[in-house]
């Protein structure tokens, strides 16, 4: 598996203004583009560079085409660099819990280093970035869990399955001296690393080199993000981020209310504000939804097709 893979796994030093680091990336196909995390590119993207090096030691300018703070992805590219070793993306809906993974990627700078592990779990939902709440440079992912060794260093690289296929884009560890999921840590992995779905990934890095920016689904409500009870509470006001139920959205066309109470998405249980967001982002705009709606015992369900934003 490492083999195969490591030709088309490169390792990313990005430089910009006070700030830098080392992430990892892998190639997409023969025309240069590299998939990565966003946060790996943030500090270059109000101008800075961003060197590329491959396994083999020879290293590239790399610009950006597009990336997405949201769902914590990004592409970059280099030009003029020939005999690219793209890797194939899997299937992610495919993986099982307990299937063999190997994460490649540039741990603490030590680049091109293999490690092994399981799936530890699927449709794990994960916030990371910014300011929590406040959905400022916030990511949420429906993450593939795995134990394989994860760590700063590793952010963009490829969690590949037993055919050395992209199943997941290595993107934030729990650390045993942080009390939420981290893109960053001074701690080393603990056996819980978070991968972005292959198949999530595919929509985003198709629609980052084709225009810039990727777009999210929504259901046009705004939350209540303070709401501390259990489930996800449409704000009772709105705010500067929209109205409570956006007139003619696809939360209005089913029937929500300012202050309804969404407990559940297609029949899994939704604890947070951070998780129906999570739930909402791994699928795709115009995809149906049912939306769980109401207090325990009060429950009703509501059907509704996902709209589109281009928030970066």
């Amino acid at each position: 598996i490492a083999a195969r893979a490591l030709p088309g796994v490169v390792t990313l030093h990005v430089r910009g203004g006070e700030e830098g680091g080392t992430g990892t990336g892998f190639v997409l196909d023969g025309r240069g583009h590299i998939l990565t995390n966003n946060h790996v590119v943030a500090p270059a993207s109000g101008g800075g560079d961003i060197t590329v090096t491959f396994s083999s030691g020879d290293t590239a300018e790399a610009e950006v085409v597009g990336r997405d703070s949201g769902y914590d992805l990004a592409v970059v590219r280099v030009k003029g660099v020939r005999g690219l070793t793209p890797l194939t993306l899997g299937d992610s809906d495919a993986v099982r819990v307990g299937d063999p993974v190997v994460a490649i990627g540039a741990p603490f700078d030590l680049a091109n280093t293999v490690t092994s592990g399981i799936v530890s779990a699927k449709d794990r939902p994960i916030t990371a970035g910014g300011e929590k709440g406040d959905g400022t440079g916030v990511s949420y992912v429906d993450a593939l869990q795995t134990d394989a060794p994860i760590n700063p260093g590793n952010s963009g690289g490829p969690l590949l399955d037993a055919h050395a296929r992209v199943i997941g884009v290595n993107s934030a560890i729990r650390s045993a001296d942080r009390d939420s999921d981290s893109t960053e840590s001074r701690s080393g992995s603990i056996g819980l690393g978070f991968a972005i779905p292959a198949n999530q990934a595919r929509r985003v890095a198709e629609e980052l080199i084709n225009s810039g920016h990727a777009t999210h689904p929504v259901i046009g409500v705004t939350l209540d993000m303070d709401y501390a009870g259990d489930g996800a509470r449409i704000d009772t006001e709105g705010g500067a981020s929209g109205p409570a139920v956006l007139k003619g959205g696809p939360g209005d066309r089913a029937g929500l209310k300012p202050g309804d109470l969404i407990t559940g998405v297609d029949g899994h249980p939704v604890h947070s504000g951070e998780e129906l967001i999570v739930r909402i982002r791994a699928h795709r705009p115009g995809d149906r939804l049912r939306l769980t709606v109401g207090s325990p015992g009060a429950e009703h369900t509501v059907t509704l097709r996902l709209g589109a934003s281009g928030r970066n």
